[in-house]
This record gives structure tokens, C-alpha cells and sequence, in this order.
């Protein structure tokens, strides 16, 4: 056991994007989710999730801290700043200071004209990519990914199932279509990590996710056809999902996590991973449980064998 205090920034998913040919509901996964943690001298510490492993923490702080801003210098490379005053958070994770000098912010608006460092741009005018992502429970959005990441970033948002429906010259064009999507076909571009997590509980059956998800990205690709915009192309790509995601998609009873995570201690073994979403193993019961670790951004823990409560009437489980 250890009594470093860790702040959370959240689930990652770093290293080379799966891939299959056969099957895009499993990936021969190129890398694997991680909890990514900074030490009080602002080292970073991944801490893998992958199934069968187990996570134990205690919440030894109350409220949410700043997780600082981020400073980019060009397509490649961007630097985390610590919080200066290590602040509690006030807005969202950050506090008022980092939420102003944070400089990734500033590319929701770079499409509209607005002001971005020479840093920002570099990294926004690479090639960017447009997808439509259904979650557990069907709900679709709309949104962007730049090239190195494509895969990447919808490990990390918990997609069930995706497609790409164009590639863009840069960002400015993508984030142009992204808007485009949502008023014309409305899509949305942001679907809640609640929610999220409360589809796992019941999925939809793996055959509906991927049909709901041709459909919309077919609509997608229409609307796409017959617009004016410059600096892209229609594509048809799959996006493959994560084989270690596979176990919550499968048929099977599954609870939601029962405590709540700004608090407490915890621990559990991890069965499978989709997003910031884990399936979850807790000693003494066979029942399984979704917990959403977004929760636990911007909280400050200690790592060690801790294990959660298991519920005292596990009769009201079934």
C-alpha cells in the first residue's frame, strides 16, 4: 500500500489502434486503457486497466482539484501545466486561471475565426477526420478526431459501434461539417458519461448498434454529398472496438457500481473496460457491477488493496 496522493485526470488509451479485418466489433487491440495519475511533483503515472487486473484507491480529498492547462506547440507536440496554486476546480476540472490559459479550448472556435497560438494551428491544420459514434443504449453523435488519434479517441469516448464519414484537410474544414451534421441531421455532439454508463447496463444487441450506427452514418455521408464545403472527402471506414471492451456488450446481468466515487474507499477486479467505463468484479459476490471512472477526474486518491462494500441485501440485486 502507498500513501502518494494521486490526482486523477481520467481513462486513457494510448499506443497503436486495433485493427481487424473480420469483425469491427473486436480489435486485435494495439495498446490498452490506462488511469492516468499525477504525482504532487507532477509526474505522470499510467496506471493500466486492462481486464483481469484489479484497481484499489481511497478518495482522500474532498471536492475536485485543478488539473491544470494545456500549452500545445505544433501538431506533435503540447506540454501539461500544473495548477499554480494547485486550485480547487471551478470549472469543470480547472480553475478560473487554467480555464484562461488553457490553449486547447481555443479550437472550438478557430472554424468561426476565432484566435488560436501558432502552436494550436499548427497542430489544427493537419489532417482531421469526421465520425458518427452510437453508444450502449443507441444515442449517436456526431464529432472529430484528428489523424493520429482517429481510433484513439473513440476508445476513450466508449463507442459500441463507428464509422468514419469524412476526411478533412484540417481542422478548421472538419469542425465546419461537424456543425453542418448537427443542424441539418441533428446530430449531437456530446453524449453524457451518465448516460453512458447507464446504457451498459442493458446494451442493445450488437447487431442493432452497428445497423443504428450504418444508418446514421449513411444519412451523414448524403448530406454530406450535397454540401458546399471545400477541403474534404466522403469516406466509408469502419471504426474497430476494443476486444477488451467486448464483455459489456455481451448478454448478461450486470448492476450499477453502488457507491459513489467522491468518496471512500474502493476496489475491484476489472473484467473489461469501454471508455472510462469498467466492468467490475467486487470480493464476495458474482454479480457485476458498471463503474463510470469519469467520475473520478480531478480527485485526489491513494492507491493500495482496498475493496469496495458489497451491498448488505444482495437479494435487491437480482
Amino acid at each position: 500500500m502507498t500513501d502518494t496522493r494521486y490526482l486523477v485526470h481520467g481513462v486513457f488509451w494510448d499506443g497503436p489502434p486495433g485493427s481487424s479485418a473480420a469483425n469491427p466489433l473486436k480489435a486485435d487491440d494495439g495498446g490498452g486503457p490506462a488511469l492516468r495519475l499525477q504525482s504532487p511533483d507532477g509526474d505522470v503515472r499510467q496506471l493500466s486497466l486492462g481486464p483481469g487486473g484489479r484497481l484499489g484507491f481511497e478518495v482522500v480529498k474532498p471536492g475536485r482539484s485543478c488539473l491544470g492547462h494545456v500549452r500545445v506547440q505544433s501538431a506533435s507536440s503540447r506540454s501539461h501545466i500544473l495548477c499554480a496554486s494547485a486550485a480547487p476546480a471551478l470549472r469543470g476540472k480547472q480553475c478560473e486561471r487554467c480555464f484562461v490559459l488553457d490553449e486547447s479550448r481555443l479550437m472550438h472556435d478557430f472554424h468561426r475565426g476565432g484566435r488560436v497560438t501558432p502552436g494550436l494551428r499548427d497542430y489544427l491544420m493537419q489532417e482531421h477526420w469526421l465520425y458518427v459514434a452510437t453508444f450502449a443504449g443507441g444515442a449517436t453523435k456526431v464529432g472529430t478526431a484528428s489523424g493520429p488519434r482517429k481510433w484513439n479517441r473513440l476508445a476513450e469516448q466508449g463507442a459500441a459501434a463507428a464509422a468514419y464519414v469524412a476526411r478533412a484537410q484540417d481542422g478548421r474544414v472538419v469542425r465546419i461539417l461537424e456543425d453542418l451534421v448537427t443542424a441539418v441531421a441533428g446530430l449531437t455532439q456530446q453524449v453524457r458519461s451518465t448516460a453512458k454508463a447507464d446504457a451498459l447496463l442493458q446494451p442493445l444487441p450488437p447487431g442493432d448498434l452497428l445497423a443504428a450506427n450504418a444508418r446514421a452514418a449513411a444519412d451523414v455521408r448524403a448530406l454530406l454529398a450535397r454540401t458546399a464545403v471545400d477541403g474534404y472527402e466522403t469516406v466509408e471506414e469502419q471504426w474497430v472496438r476494443p476486444a477488451q471492451a467486448g464483455a459489456l456488450y455481451e448478454p448478461a446481468q450486470r448492476h450499477a457500481y453502488p457507491h459513489a466515487l467522491d468518496q471512500g474507499q474502493h476496489g475491484f477486479r476489472i473484467a473489461a473496460v469501454s471508455g472510462a467505463n469498467v466492468l467490475a468484479r467486487l470480493d464476495g459476490t458474482d454479480a457485476a457491477f458498471v463503474v463510470n471512472l469519469s467520475q473520478l477526474a480531478a480527485r485526489t486518491i491513494t492507491l493500495g488493496g482496498f475493496a469496495s462494500q458489497v451491498p448488505a441485501v444482495q437479494e435487491s440485486l437480482f
